[in-house]
């Protein structure tokens, strides 16, 4: 019996050890995060630096900064005015929709990537479709397939 109140003993002495560790480190993992320590404005300043691929990739780093960045609208806004320059219509269409600019900006990133290179007429001269990157293309409507073919005819 007193061999297991000894041991009993232990684990709870060697748990308050391991709850004291992790106690230290969620502080020092807070001191090191300037989203906790930065007022928002300078937060979103230092975010609103960043090019859509960084923004996502700071998303992944921590649930503080994920948080941060996906629930703040203007930080999506330029890159999806940006991409309003290839997508207009699409964009507009989803504003009228009510969909927040981070939402925006997933539906149609992609999307203005394949279109840009359509415009551009990087796939003028291609012969079938076998010839088309696969990894890069992604479904487009018939709108958006009409303004394509309408930049091949002025060619």
């Amino acid at each position: 019996m007193q061999k297991n109140s000894k041991r009993n003993n232990n684990l709870r002495v060697s748990d308050i050890g391991l709850n004291s560790v992790d106690a230290e480190k969620a502080i020092n993992e807070s001191q090191n995060n300037f989203v906790e320590l930065l007022p928002l404005e300078v937060t979103f300043k230092i975010f609103s630096q960043l090019d859509i691929q960084s923004l996502c990739r700071a998303s992944v780093t921590c649930r503080s900064w994920n948080y941060t960045i996906r629930n703040s609208d203007s930080l999506w806004k330029p890159h999806c005015l940006t991409v309003r320059a290839v997508c207009q219509r699409e964009i507009d269409d989803d504003l009228e929709s009510g969909y927040s600019w981070r939402v925006i900006l997933l539906r149609n990133y992609q999307k203005s990537k394949v279109k840009h290179e359509w415009l551009s007429g990087r796939y003028s001269n291609i012969c079938s479709p076998i010839s088309l990157p696969e990894k890069i293309m992604c479904p487009m409507d018939a709108d958006t397939w009409g303004e394509i073919l309408e930049a091949e005819l002025e060619r």
